[in-house]
Formats: C-alpha cells, sequence, structure tokens
C-alpha cells in the first residue's frame, strides 16, 4: 500500500522516479493537460479508502483496579439499611429539612466564585475538545491578492526596460490531514476523556462549596446555641446574685458568697461576648461562599433545632460511582492513555491532500475569463527519519504521565476510603456522647437544684451552688458542641459519599462528532 501511495504521489507531481519503476515521457513529449490531476485524484481515492480501515490503537482502555473493601469497619445497629436513594441527586442538602440552609446553598451554586472558576475550565476544556474535533473536516481558506509592481529594465529578460506589472488574484485552498495512523482519533479520545474529567471536577467543586456551607451554617447555629445558653445562664446567675445580696444586707452571706457569685456573673458574660467574635467570623465566611460581601451579609441568631438524618452508605465500591473526584481522576487515566496513542503516532507518515485553485489575471476587468482560471492539487507525506530519540522520549512522557494518573487515581479512592470511615466512627462515637451527656444535663440539673436547695437552708456554702452552676453550665455547652459536631460529621459523610452524585451524569458531557 505504501508504494501504491508513493507512486501515485510522485505521478501527480509530475516527478520522475527509477527506484519504482515509473514510466515518465521522453524528452520533448508534451504531459496532457489534465494528467497531473488525474493521478492527485487518484491519490486522494487511494488515500481516502485507505483512511476507511480501522486505524492501529493501543490495547482497549480499562478502568485500572483500585484497593478497596468488601464492607465499612463500622459496628451497628446506629446505621439503619434505608434505600441507597436516600441522599437526593443534586439537591443533597434537603435532608436536614432546614429551608434556610436550603436557600444559602442554592445562592452559593448561582454566586460561588470558586464554582464560577471551575465552571469557567469546563467551558474551556469543552471549547478544546470542539477543537480536536474540528481536524474530523477539511480546512477551507480563501485568499485574495491586488498588487501594483514596477520591475526593473535590468531584471533578467528585461532588454533594459522598465515595466509596470498588475496583479489580481482570488484563490481558495483545501487541505486535509488523513489520519491513516490513528493520530487524530486519539487526540479527540484524549479531549473528550479531559472534557469529561473538567465535567467532575466542576461536580467536585459545587459538592465541596455546599458542604462548607452547610458545616458552616451548622457551626453558627451551634454558637448561637452556646450563647443563648450563656444569655439564659447570666440571667439564672443574676438572681442568684440578688439572692446573695439580700442575704448578705441580712448578715446571713458573708462578702465572699457575694464576690463569688458577681465572678461567674462576669465570666459568664465574657464568654458569650467571645462566642460572638466567632460567629461574626463563621458568618463571614458563610458571606463569602454565597458570593455575599462579608459587611451587607447577616443572619439573625437561632438555636440549633435539627436532628441529622440516618444515611446508609452502601459498599465501599459504590465510591467509585458516588464520588465525582474518584469520576474524574478515572477520566484522567483515560486522556492519559489516549495520549499515548497520540505520541505512538509519530512513528507513522504524515500525510496531507491540498488543493487550490481560483482567479489570476494581471488585467481587473479579464480576471473572470477562463484563461485567468487557475488550480492546484497535490499530496505532502512527511515521515520523521531522525529524531535524536525524541520520539521515544515522547512515548516515555506519555507512559510515565499515564502511570501518574493511575496513581492519582488509587490515592483517590484510598483517600476516600480513609474520609468515609473517618465520618462513620466519629458518628458512632458523637452519638455515644449525645446519650451519656444527656445523662449529664440532667444529674447536673438536680445537683444545682438540691445545691440551691441545701444553701438556702444553711447547710452548704455559696461556693456549693457557684460550682454546680459552672457545672450544669459547662454541660449544657458540650451537649450542644456535640450536637452540631454530630450534623456537621453528617455533613461531611454525605460529602464523602459523593452528595447523591452519580458518575454516569459524565454521560452528558460529551462533544458530538
Amino acid at each position: 500500500m505504501r508504494q501504491v501511495l508513493w507512486t501515485l504521489f510522485l505521478r501527480s507531481a509530475g516527478l520522475q522516479s527509477r527506484v519504482i519503476g515509473l514510466r515518465t515521457p521522453r524528452r520533448g513529449t508534451e504531459v496532457p493537460r489534465y494528467e497531473g490531476l488525474k493521478y492527485a485524484v487518484s491519490l486522494f481515492l487511494a488515500i481516502a479508502l485507505t483512511g476507511c480501515a480501522r486505524p492501529p490503537k493501543l490495547p482497549a482502555y480499562a478502568t485500572p483496579t483500585a484497593p478497596s473493601a468488601p464492607a465499612w469497619d463500622t459496628p451497628a445497629p446506629w446505621r439503619p439499611s434505608d434505600p441507597k436513594d436516600a441522599i437526593p441527586k443534586g439537591e443533597w442538602w434537603t435532608v436536614f429539612h432546614d429551608d434556610e440552609l436550603s436557600d444559602l446553598v442554592k445562592h452559593a451554586v448561582t454566586a460561588n466564585q470558586t464554582i464560577d472558576l471551575a465552571r469557567a475550565q469546563y467551558m474551556q476544556a469543552r471549547a478544546l475538545t470542539g477543537l480536536a474535533l474540528s481536524a474530523l473536516y477539511p480546512q477551507v481558506a480563501i485568499g485574495g491578492l491586488v498588487q501594483d509592481q514596477r520591475l526593473a529594465g535590468t531584471r533578467a529578460g528585461g532588454g533594459g526596460t522598465a515595466a509596470n506589472q498588475a496583479t489580481f488574484s482570488v484563490t481558495p485552498t483545501v487541505s486535509y490531514e488523513v489520519d491513516l495512523f490513528g493520530k487524530r482519533v486519539q487526540s479527540i479520545e484524549s479531549a473528550q476523556a479531559t472534557l469529561q474529567s473538567s465535567a467532575a471536577q466542576l461536580e467536585n467543586a459545587t459538592l465541596i462549596v455546599t458542604a462548607e456551607v452547610a458545616s458552616d451554617y451548622f457551626t453558627l447555629r451551634r454558637i448561637d446555641t452556646e450563647i443563648g445558653i450563656l444569655a439564659r445562664s447570666v440571667e439564672s446567675f443574676t438572681r442568684a446574685l440578688e439572692l446573695v445580696r439580700n442575704r448578705h444586707d441580712g448578715g446571713i452571706a458573708s462578702g465572699l458568697d457575694v464576690a463569688q457569685e458577681e465572678a461567674l456573673v462576669a465570666s459568664t458574660r465574657t464568654e458569650a461576648t467571645l462566642l460572638r467574635q466567632q460567629r461574626d467570623a463563621f458568618e463571614h465566611a458563610i458571606a463569602v461562599l454565597v458570593g455575599q460581601p462579608a459587611p451587607l451579609f447577616h443572619l439573625a441568631s437561632r438555636d440549633l433545632t435539627v436532628e441529622p438524618p440516618a444515611i446508609d452508605t452502601g459498599l465501599p465500591t459504590d465510591l467509585l460511582e458516588r464520588r465525582p473526584d474518584i469520576a474524574g481522576a478515572e477520566r484522567q487515566v483515560d486522556a492519559a492513555n489516549a495520549r499515548i496513542g497520540v505520541a505512538r503516532s509519530a512513528y507513522f507518515p504524515s500525510i496531507g491532500l491540498f488543493g487550490s485553485g481560483g482567479l489570476l489575471s494581471g488585467n481587473l476587468w479579464k480576471i473572470l475569463d477562463v484563461p485567468s482560471l487557475v488550480w492546484g492539487v497535490g499530496a505532502a507525506v512527511t515521515q520523521e527519519l531522525f529524531t535524536g530519540g525524541a520520539r521515544k522520549a515522547q512515548m516515555d512522557f506519555a507512559q510515565a504521565g499515564f502511570d501518574a494518573a493511575v496513581a492519582g487515581y488509587r490515592q483517590s479512592v484510598l483517600q476516600a476510603l480513609a474520609e468515609v470511615e473517618d465520618d462513620l466512627s466519629g458518628l458512632v462515637v458523637l452519638n455515644d456522647a449525645r446519650a451519656t451527656q444527656t445523662d449529664a444535663v440532667a444529674a447536673a440539673t438536680r445537683a444545682l437544684d438540691i445545691a440551691n436547695d441545701r444553701y438556702i437552708g444553711g447547710l452548704v456554702t455559696s461556693l456549693d451552688v457557684v460550682t454546680a452552676q459552672q457545672t450544669l453550665l459547662a454541660n449544657q455547652r458540650l451537649a450542644a458542641q456535640i450536637q452540631g459536631e454530630r450534623l456537621v460529621t453528617t455533613v461531611q459523610l454525605i460529602k464523602a459519599l459523593g452528595g447523591g452524585w452519580d458518575a454516569s451524569s459524565l454521560a452528558a458531557a460529551r462533544v458530538k462528532r
């Protein structure tokens, strides 16, 4: 086949070749007018037919193996066996049934700059895929020329007489590179896989931002709850302080009792003030996530009343389909595999077809006459014979890129497994802690009631009351902190599980040929 192509190419160009035994016209014999065109067309048809054959490819791509586990290492029965679609597809945050949270997350999806950046990068990848697909079609261009020049009389054949020469031309051109060896196909496959990876990165950026909004929101509500506990404690401690002062005025309580109660009231107010600073920081963080200027963004205080929903984790292998970062890493492996094919195609010739035609005349008014018609067709074959090891280096580079992508994919899987296990074990601990802390708050409440009764009865000092008050306050705050951590950890678990996303959605992220 190569010899046939070379034969047609040389004959179309009107060249002589004794190497492959072409018959050439004898000297002085006129070559028929359309002989070159005939052979050029023959060359085009031969290459086109050859191009219809399946190009040589690398072995079919297969998703790399990744380490996994048959089940999660988390004890029952805290996790119910809900169906896998318990997390809504897309709007996973609705499982918390908090309208304010849903509004914040929706604002973040449309206004967050990190998501906008990932979206713009996705559009860039889409444009690059369209650019790769454009190579499937011939490139057509048209050019025009208007030129007037003076030719020197001393030029060869000028006879010592200067002359003016005008040139007018209109020339369309067509060029096409024949993809006999799969370079274009592999480039397109690489671009399509990169596009899908970019789509997964956009989904992952959205998941990260929405999870951060939910985590910060629940943390802010936990702080609101603590501030409320402190405010109610200040009211309670102030009433106790009035009682101690009255007893002091009556000569029953000492000045030490008054000072201890005053210190408790003041320190509790200080803790509330410091918590407000933390609240402001989280409020500002949420403002950035939803694309709002921090000075103009405010959320009214509200206690934390949401309960974490039950989340089914499925099997560890489900992460391969449910996490966009893993799906994106796998698509990068596919793209790297295709780039090996692009590098491999450098070992084969590059064949291009070209043609041009148009009108050329020295007189603008005669440019439409038949003698002004010009044309040219041909083919170019390029084969690198010696590159100083460049082709092998390109192959090695592409292979190393593939190995790196495989390692990145496997690392993504390992990281995902660790994140889910962290959150699962965290929820186990937090659920147990919540149960015991509920008992602790109840016991601290009873202890304070007893201390107050005994203090009024003169059986204990005010120090016992102050100690009981501090113990109850600390246990109430710890209970609020555990509740907030349960919600935040649930959000992180949903994020680690992919947030209801599914890799099948990547099928739509393609540019059609």
